[in-house]
């Protein structure tokens, strides 16, 4: 009797790159007792589920063969001219040329790995990062190095340094209410690394999924939008922060000839983002006012912000700092030294109150101490109610 051989490995970048510890938590959390700090998940009861169903029924009664047809790669025309003028109107003069759709801003950035990470080339992140990041880049094969950063932002002198001396494809920074710490970097910092862009010959990758979610404070330009960076920065958005996520709807604007490689990348990667989507999220966009109801989400995300602020001093161990967020969905807290927050975890969890550790979202060396907390997700009672479990996890 024949012997079947075992079928060919993985390939090395399968076996490297490890699964999300924020999705492994959420799968250990997932009894419906658990109060959940750990997602990045907004809060369901505030989609406009009424409006889209009108505009999904509009679609599909007055366009129903298109919308169930194949479509373009770089997406709709009516879509990307409506996230053109929204971009416009904030600030940004764009063209529906200049964009891609993206089925979510996750994929933007899995085609600008494709289009411009060779095996072995140096890829430059912020410092913690966005953690879906780290997993694009260390399959793209990239070399991930990380620059400095406070809570102002990366440090524009240690990124010119590691440009300098790593001669790095790209740097990816999420510079308004950054996920994982929820900062938000300054203007003085966005124009340097504009400077540093365009001084060395380096591609700037800016997401902002979280950019119009701001409660307070005053917006910060764009770094797309500094003299010179223009022709080497990339934007990534998303509609999953502001109309929803289940719709998987993003968008890379970029120059020509990258987002030309970009389409060719999504072409081999799924053809297009589904079309009824797109239509619909069009027929939306002309029918509702999307900023009135960016407005209400605002107002509740910002109570709810304020709900976690003012129950921290009492849920976390007496010598524990964290950071203040002008918007987003996240904040960054540190446990006293000493504590780990990955080894906690097991006993929040045993209290029906989780968050995620911060360990994972570092490139360099992490801070064992840090934790990350979603306060989006959950009314301003539960709120209250997780910050009591999670002290008596914590304070014992």
């Amino acid at each position: 009797m024949n012997v079947a051989a075992a079928p060919p490995a993985l390939a090395a970048r399968a076996a490297s790159v490890g699964a999300s510890p924020v999705r492994e938590i959420l799968a250990l959390t997932a009894r419906p007792e658990v109060i959940s700090f750990a997602g990045g998940l907004p809060a369901p009861e505030l989609f406009d589920v009424e409006g889209m169903a009108e505009a999904f029924g509009a679609v599909l009664a007055g366009e129903g063969r298109a919308a169930l047809q194949y479509s373009t790669t770089e997406g709709d025309p009516g879509l990307r001219a409506a996230t053109a003028a929204r971009l416009t109107a904030r600030g940004l003069p764009t063209g529906a040329g200049q964009l891609l759709v993206t089925t979510g801003s996750q994929q933007g950035l899995t085609l600008l790995a494709a289009a411009l990470v060779e095996p072995g080339d140096t890829v430059l992140v912020e410092d913690p990062c966005y953690l879906a990041a780290l997993q694009v880049f260390g399959f793209a094969g990239a070399r991930i190095v990380a620059v400095p950063s406070d809570a102002d932002g990366p440090d524009p002198v240690a990124l010119d340094e590691l440009v300098a001396r790593e001669r790095p494809k790209l740097f990816y920074s999420v510079p308004t209410f950054q996920n994982p710490t929820g900062r938000t970097m300054t203007a003085e910092r966005r124009r340097a690394v504009a400077e540093v862009a365009v001084r060395r010959g380096l591609w700037v990758v800016e997401d902002d999924p979280y950019g119009e979610l701001r409660y307070e404070g005053e917006s910060v330009p764009w770094i797309s939008s500094y003299e010179g960076a223009a022709d080497r920065t990339v934007l990534l958005g998303s509609y999953s922060k502001i109309m929803a996520p289940g719709l998987r709807l993003g968008w890379l604007r970029a120059p020509e000839a990258l987002l030309r490689a970009c389409g060719i990348a999504k072409q081999a990667a799924d053809l297009h983002t589904p079309t009824v989507n797109q239509l619909a999220a069009a027929r939306y966009l002309a029918d509702r006012d999307l900023d009135a109801h960016v407005a209400k989400v605002r107002a509740a995300y910002g109570e709810r912000r304020d709900a976690m602020l003012a129950g921290l001093a009492d849920a976390l161990p007496e010598g524990s700092s964290w950071n203040r967020p002008e918007g987003g969905m996240f904040l960054w807290a540190t446990l006293p030294p000493g504590r780990d927050a990955t080894a906690s975890l097991k006993e929040a969890v045993a209290h029906d109150v989780a968050y995620v550790p911060g360990a994972p979202f570092f490139a360099g060396t992490p801070d064992p101490a840090a934790l990350r907390l979603c306060f989006v997700t959950s009314a301003p009672d539960e709120i209250a109610e997780g910050l009591r479990r999670l002290g008596r996890a914590l304070r014992g």
